[in-house]
């Protein structure tokens, strides 16, 4: 699985970003996780607001911040 975090550098993508990797660890999900920090790369996904996840290639969710239950949900999509 690849992730990809887009934000730049605000409080709530440096959250996103430790409660993605924490999620990732916890599941014992194989995945690879990148932050995207550049913001024309960043609207290439078509995003309005940050911090976005991106699972895949497919912008899952942006512009706030998941609960834990939905994050584990997002990472467990089949």
């Amino acid at each position: 699985m690849e992730i990809i975090i887009l934000g730049t550098g605000c409080p709530k993508c440096k959250t996103l970003e430790k409660m993605t990797r924490e999620t990732v660890s916890r599941l014992s999900v194989d995945a690879s996780i990148s932050k995207e920090e550049d913001i024309m790369n960043i609207m290439s996904y078509g995003i309005m607001h940050t911090p976005g996840l991106v699972v895949d290639g497919k912008v899952v969710m942006s512009g706030r911040l998941p609960s834990e239950k939905e994050l584990v949900d997002l990472l467990t999509i089949k």
